[in-house]
């Protein structure tokens, strides 16, 4: 099991509300996804050879997230398709679920630029995610 992503909030992720805004959670999932990609299959895996592109994204706000919060970022693996998955987050701050989510990606060949079967090696890699249905 990998440990969640540590976030730290910066003073520009939050409005004028006070707290963090709702589109830079999508900046908070990508690190948790390069935070596990790096655990997953390594800091040299080649994305330009090798690489995803990102197809859909899923948030569900349940209670805010503010400047002085620590929230940390679990990923786990909801499913595996012929050429995509799909990837489910839960933020929380000290233990509270703040956040929920999900993205879609699609196994990428930019040197044909088209869409692949699954890369093998995430396959076996994903097999260190919790899956979750």
């Amino acid at each position: 099991m990998i440990k969640p992503t540590k976030i730290q909030v910066r003073f520009a992720d939050c409005d004028m509300m006070g707290h963090v805004n709702n589109a830079v959670y999508l900046s908070y999932f990508e690190q948790a996804r390069m935070h596990h990609f790096g655990q997953l299959v390594g800091a040299e895996w080649d994305y330009k050879k090798q690489g995803t592109l990102l197809v859909k994204n899923e948030v569900t706000y349940l209670k805010p997230i503010f400047l002085h919060d620590f929230p940390e970022i679990s990923l786990h693996l909801i499913e595996i398709g012929e050429k995509s998955f799909t990837f489910g987050y839960k933020v929380t701050v000290e233990g509270e679920v703040r956040t929920t989510g999900s993205s879609k990606l699609v196994c990428f060949d930019f040197r044909t630029n088209s869409s692949v079967k699954v890369f093998p090696e995430f396959i076996e890699a994903f097999k260190q995610l919790e899956e979750t249905t």
